[in-house]
């Protein structure tokens, strides 16, 4: 019985390590491209996490991060979400894209799977390609 509440204390202790004073988690990470091209000062990076669970219906955004960008790649983002929208069973996925001007510079072609259970490694790298 003393070995059962140990473990449920360690397990209770990890959790918390995952989270914020505030109980928000979070992800942080870069994006990048492999094209040898500078961003022009009018650049705009957009990342979100995302329930993508189900597959003919929108992904639910969990957290965004849009703005301009400020200097080169490799960009950085910082991701907030709260652990208890996290469902079991369900799959959770980080985008990312890169306007010019409103135009479609970059964006993620790929699955950026995320498990959500403070796991995950940090920093992210995610990838963008060109869009055209």
């Amino acid at each position: 019985m003393k070995k059962l509440s140990l473990l449920a204390a360690a397990t209770l202790l990890s959790a918390c390590q995952s989270t914020t004073p505030s109980g928000k988690a979070s992800l942080d990470g870069e994006v990048f491209y492999l094209q040898r091209i500078a961003l022009p000062p009018s650049a705009t990076l957009s990342v979100s996490l995302q329930d993508v669970s189900l597959a003919d219906a929108p992904a639910v955004v969990l957290d965004e991060q849009k703005g301009p960008i400020k200097g080169q790649v490799p960009l950085p983002f910082h991701l907030s979400y709260d652990p208890a929208q996290v469902k079991p069973g369900h799959r959770y996925s980080v985008s990312a894209r890169i306007e010019v001007n409103g135009e479609l510079m970059f964006i993620t072609t790929e699955n950026h799977a995320v498990q959500l259970d403070g796991k995950d490694p940090q920093p992210l790298k995610i990838r963008v390609d060109a869009a055209r």
